[in-house]
């Protein structure tokens, strides 16, 4: 014998025990009375497991009744913001009511829900009752003059209610009378009233007795006034409309629950402490080993030694330079790097370590406003550092003067970085740890090509590589 449709479903969408849907099968046979005798549609529903929706398992129709809906609903699945009324009644273990519920077909109907206990007084499931909403005939001059028609159900002769779209909102639509008295809201609306009063039913209090917050909004009369609020832990902004030429005075409150983006705001506010802290760590790391090779080079054997320790401080202070940038600016939490600012900050250091007082650096960029992110500043800040290392080194040998270019250029989506001097050539270029490290960065971090340009006076060398995700243009 087969599994039954709620065997099948409870078994693959819900955590409920062989017990437990037992009991719902027993219940499920008595469903199509009581849908006959109160002339009702009879549903059962369960809680998907780790999820925030809920599975229709069971459902009876009447039979003299033309049916809300066209076909089977069992297995579909139930959301909150259509049917508030279900899960109030999973949350609290009571009967929840709501007047106005929203069916698979689109459909307004009245909802009554009530929980479903195991043994153990465990919810397990609810059972709803849901009557369709009696059909009130307005004529066209009628609805003509209501002036919230966009917000209420729109009803003519032989027709069904239709759900406009305030129900399918998740801000909460609110209308309350000359007393303040809730007289509509949408599935949010009730949601909102229902979770922070602790009430499923409000129908004869005034809103403002409710929720004292409410007053200051009452009290500014026919003005249109919004207020950020915060409650429990939970934001609202809570915006407030008049309604006009009516017999009585109607107030609109539109509500927008602000709770989940402030989280997720602190998180990321958080998170860039965090990161700006690491890169401070980071940053005074690297001054620290700088500190110790400072140390470590004066008591340097050889001239030779001297240079490989020079060589490598110029690296550190390579990397260190990026994040000098980025804790530069305060606001900077998508830690961009301005790689022209950047290309600067190394080649004066370098210069300046390299007692070259007559060697000049300029850096031309054509109004280039490049930026990039730290990842890629860092290998950006290592290929620079090496290209011009090797131009002090060995442009100048046996000169006092000398001029170093940079230049930057965007052609479409690539950029080309020029590094060039004026000294006496590079015949050839010859393996070295330098070069290394220039063709690695470029080739497997920029996704670019190295090249050397045969030059009449001096060493000219190009990197060309695709502005991206992490390499960007703010003037493009």
């Amino acid at each position: 014998m087969g599994l039954s449709n709620i065997e099948k479903l409870c078994k693959k969408y819900t955590s409920l025990s062989t017990a437990d849907i037992a009991k719902l099968q027993q219940l499920e046979t008595t469903l199509a009375y009581y849908a006959e005798l109160a002339e009702c549609y009879m549903f059962i529903d369960c809680l998907v497991e780790e999820q925030s929706h809920a599975i229709v398992v069971a459902e009876a129709f009447p039979k003299k009744q033309n049916n809300l809906y066209e076909q089977s609903v069992i297995g579909k699945l139930v959301f909150e913001s259509f049917e508030p009324a279900v899960f109030s009644a999973f949350r609290k273990g009571e009967r929840a009511s709501v007047s106005r519920a929203i069916t698979q077909e689109g459909i307004t109907v009245e909802q009554h829900v009530i929980p479903i206990f195991n043994d153990d007084e465990q919810v397990i499931a609810v059972l709803i009752k849901e009557k369709r909403m009696a059909v009130k005939e307005q004529n066209d001059e009628v609805v003509q003059q209501m002036p919230f028609a966009l917000i209420e159900h729109i009803v003519k002769p032989d027709f069904q209610p239709v759900p406009v779209v305030s129900d399918l909102l998740v801000e909460s639509i609110i209308l309350t009378n000359h007393e303040n008295k809730v007289i509509y809201t949408n599935p949010a609306g009730y949601r909102f009233i229902s979770e922070l009063s602790g009430r499923d039913s409000f129908d004869n209090i005034a809103l403002n007795e409710i929720f004292p917050f409410l007053q200051e909004i009452y009290d500014k009369d026919d003005d249109v006034f919004f207020i950020e609020i915060t409650i429990d832990g939970k934001s609202f902004i809570v915006k407030k409309i008049p309604i006009r030429n009516q017999s009585e005075k109607v107030t609109l409150l539109i509500i927008h629950d602000l709770t989940e983006l402030k989280l997720k705001e602190n998180e990321l506010m958080m998170k860039t402490f965090a990161i700006r802290e690491i890169h401070h760590r980071v940053k005074n790391n690297l001054q620290t080993v700088t500190s110790l090779l400072r140390l470590q080079m004066r008591n340097a054997v050889s001239a030779s030694h001297t240079v490989a320790f020079q060589e490598a401080l110029n690296r550190i202070y390579s990397i260190s330079s990026v994040y000098e940038l980025i804790l530069e600016n305060e606001d900077n939490a998508e830690e961009k790097v301005d790689v022209i600012a950047l290309a600067r900050k190394i080649g004066d250091k370098m210069i300046d370590t390299a007692h070259s007082a007559d060697i000049q650096l300029r850096v031309h960029h054509n109004d280039l406003q490049l930026f990039c992110h730290s990842k890629k500043a860092v290998s950006l800040a290592l290929i620079i550092s090496e290209l011009l290392q090797n131009a002090l080194k060995y442009a100048f040998i046996g000169r006092k003067e000398g001029l170093i270019n940079i230049h930057f250029y965007q052609d479409h989506s690539v950029i080309s970085l020029h590094i060039s001097d004026n000294g006496v050539g590079m015949h050839e270029a010859k393996p070295s740890l330098g070069m290394e490290i220039i063709t690695r960065l470029v080739e497997y971090d920029l996704a670019g090509t190295f090249t050397i340009i045969p030059s009449d006076r001096g060493t000219h060398t190009q990197i060309q590589f695709p502005v991206c995700e992490e390499v960007f243009i703010l003037n493009d």
